[in-house]
């Protein structure tokens, strides 16, 4: 028997591991947790609710409103996992391409090895998820698979049957991602279930990719519009069971399908994003190497939410190049590498620089029309237009610059020419394009600089409203250094 000390009416344990005690004040569990050694109060309900009606948050999700943000106030801990479990994981070639045309074969397997590249040796870029029904999508995964990469593993996305895992055998992956709604919404009016119902099809289908050899993710949709505590905790302490008992992984993805999430410290369930992933790793005990977070962008939060997720104790977030997905998409993989190496202070081994690979791969060859204005890989990024902006470039590029994106992108930064551009901006266009590695330097003063600037004015002054493009510049300039 367990001995405890009672002060100030709180019982405090002497030497436990699995103390079981009532809260005085709110009448829950109060637990020692082994890795902080801190005594933990749990929620009053952590067992299945069974609701005869569907939860369906109408004071938070009226649908005829914009959606709200409640606050409780409850603040969680920070829980970052150790830098090498911390990963970024692309679902490209599943979610992505419900966004746009179907990539080719031979294109999936150049952006393959490109997202190899840019996740470097130790592999940040840990696994790539794919569709696995078409022959296109066999076909593409076989190729990827023949490449020999260790990383990003090749995972899949399959329909929970046992047919489909022995697909997922057959194609000789190791995981798969599985959906397993979570919320009300889908539980019984989109799989018209109720609630136990449908926890047990989901563990059922889950022995049975145990069953034969695969990895089950199981992608918790909706889970900012579900029961936490009701139905979400209860299913991932099952799902913990089921993991002990056969000795093997279980995967969640958290998936945040409507965008709904929110980072903010205080901010109440279902929204929020530190509470999700403080109670799944809390009260379901699950690592943080079993746990990825998977976000949409409809309210602007997806790239935010993914690094609130790394911070409260996910190890991995799901992403696409650009962002392409579902909607609004989702979280961008060239952001989150930013992120990483923001929030972490080292690109662990990645090769930033192949970004602007991916993009101008993106661009060239598969026909992606990226928006000029789109941070890290948009043609304008690191372009300015303002005459003062130019001129701090002449004098020091850090001053209107964001990093060093010629060293780390291998972008420099660069100006284009309008009215508004003055004589700073025509010298900057000419040391990056026209004296480019000549050494040759341009002043504000030079006659031709002034020449230039005159022919430009007279080019807005009868309407134009574009910028000059480079190979208009590139004209203009011949023409005036033939007639110096």
């Amino acid at each position: 028997m367990e001995l405890v000390t009672r002060l100030n009416g709180i019982y405090f344990p002497q030497f436990i591991n699995t103390c079981e005690l009532m809260d005085p004040v709110r009448k829950g569990r109060i637990t020692l947790n082994p890795d902080t050694r801190r005594l933990q109060s749990e929620p009053e309900h952590l067992v299945l609710d069974d609701v005869s009606e569907p939860r369906l948050f109408r004071e938070i999700y009226p649908y005829t409103a914009i959606p709200k943000v409640p606050f409780n106030d409850r603040h969680v801990p920070m829980n970052t996992p150790h830098l090498n479990q911390i990963w970024i994981t692309d679902t490209t070639f599943r979610d992505g391409q419900q966004a746009r045309a179907p990539y080719t074969t031979r294109q999936i397997c150049d952006l393959y090895t490109l997202l190899h590249k840019l996740g470097g040796p130790r592999g940040i870029v840990r696994q790539c998820e794919f569709f696995l029904y078409t022959e296109r999508d066999k076909k593409s995964v076989d190729a990827c698979l023949n490449m020999g990469y260790e990383y990003p593993e090749i995972t899949g996305w399959v329909r929970a049957s046992k047919k489909d895992f022995q697909l997922v055998k057959r194609m000789g992956l190791r995981e798969t991602g599985i959906l397993t709604s979570v919320s009300d919404y889908h539980i019984f009016q989109k799989l018209q279930k109720t609630r136990s119902q449908t926890m047990d099809l989901y563990l059922g289908i889950v022995k049975d990719s145990l069953e034969a050899g695969i990895t089950p993710r199981c992608h918790f949709e909706d889970i900012t519009k579900a029961d936490f505590y009701g139905f979400v905790v209860p299913f991932a302490q099952e799902l913990m069971k089921l993991a002990k008992e056969s000795n093997l992984m279980i995967k969640i993805r958290a998936c945040d399908t409507m965008g709904l999430g929110v980072p903010y410290p205080g901010a109440a369930l279902p929204r929020s994003v530190p509470g999700i992933i403080y109670g799944l790793r809390t009260y379901a005990e699950f690592p943080a190497e079993w746990l990825e977070w998977h976000g949409h962008n409809d309210f602007y939060k997806a790239q935010v939410n993914a690094s609130t997720a790394w911070l409260y104790g996910c190890s991995a977030v799901n992403t696409t190049l650009l962002g392409f997905g579902e909607r609004t998409g989702n979280s961008p993989l060239e952001g989150m590498v930013i992120e990483y190496c923001q929030l972490f202070g080292t690109p662990n081994g990645m090769q930033i620089e192949v970004i602007t690979e991916i993009r101008d791969y993106l661009e060239k060859e598969a026909g992606v029309q990226i928006p000029s204005n789109t941070p890290l890989v948009g043609r304008d990024f690191n372009v300015t237009r303002a005459g003062i902006h130019a001129d701090g470039l002449l004098k020091d590029p850090e001053i209107y610059n964001i990093f060093d994106t010629k060293k780390i992108l291998n972008r420099p930064a660069t100006v284009a020419i309008t009215d508004k551009s003055g004589l700073a901006g025509i010298v900057h266009w000419l040391e990056n394009h026209w004296g480019k590695g000549s050494g040759i330097k341009f002043t504000k003063q030079d006659p031709m600089v002034m020449r230039i600037w005159e022919k430009i004015q007279e080019e807005y002054e009868k309407g134009r409203i574009t910028s000059m493009s480079d190979e208009e510049m590139e004209d203009l300039v011949k023409k005036m250094s033939q007639e110096s």
